[in-house]
Formats: C-alpha cells, structure tokens, sequence
C-alpha cells in the first residue's frame, strides 16, 4: 500500500474578518463560510495531512502564512449552520515574507496557477511546483 500522496490548497480570506493571526491565535479552525459550487467542491477534496496556504484578500493581495488540514473535507454538522462542505485547519506558520499576488503574476510559473486565471475563486489547487515556487518566493522580500 503506498503512502498518501500529499495535496496543495490556497484559502483565501478577508483579513479585516478571519486573518492568519486569529488563526495563530486560534490554534485549530473550522473553514467555512464557502458558497462558490467550485469551490466547495474544492473543500470536499481536502484530506487530512493536505497542507493549504492562507491568502490575505483586500488591501494585502498575499499569500501570508501555511495551515495543515487536520480533517478530511466533510458536510457542516454543527446545529445553526448550512450543511456545506467545511474542513478542519490548524495553523502550521507564517510565511518569512508575504508573496503578493503582483509578485505571482510577474511571474511566467504562474500564468495556469487559478489565482490567476480564475482570481474570485476562493479555494482553490496548488500545484507541487507552485507550492515550492511560493514557499521559495517567501524567502526573499517583495
């Protein structure tokens, strides 16, 4: 039986709402709040061990910090909420650097990367040479 192969997820974010920093500060999340039929679908893809990086919409337009999926995606069962796909996140570190999303698109490894090409969409793949771009882009500042 071979080992789980590892997936790559960004999750975006309106910082003035729900930040990394309130993730930090949380520990563990339930990430919710999805209304977009790709992007849901795109939750319910999640495994856990999958890692996602936390994207900062509004002003900042970056990619800031890394959550670990600590739960498969799976239906919202908590009394008052819509039974929408949801996954379990737990805070993993911030980036040495944001990576602006100028700085992606300055770049020609990006030019398939959906937050490109599809910029609204609110979680969404990251390729394994995507993830390695970014993390290696986060060395350095912008």
């Amino acid at each position: 039986m071979s080992a789980k192969q590892v997936a790559y997820w960004l999750l975006k974010t309106e910082p003035t709402t729900y930040s990394y920093q309130d993730l930090q500060s949380e520990g563990t999340a339930v990430w919710d709040g999805v209304r977009n039929a790709v992007a849901l679908k795109n939750l319910s893809a999640f495994r856990k061990g999958d890692r996602a990086f936390i994207y900062h919409t509004g002003d900042e337009k970056a990619v800031v910090a890394i959550a670990v999926v600590t739960s498969d995606g799976h239906r919202d069962n908590r009394a008052g909420h819509d039974p929408l796909p949801v996954v379990e996140v737990a805070f993993e570190r911030k980036l040495p650097n944001a990576v602006t999303l100028k700085r992606i698109k300055a770049d020609s490894e990006f030019r398939d990367f959906p937050l490109v090409r599809l910029p609204r969409l609110s979680v969404m793949p990251v390729s394994p040479a995507e993830w390695d771009r970014i993390n290696e882009m986060s060395k350095s500042p912008g």
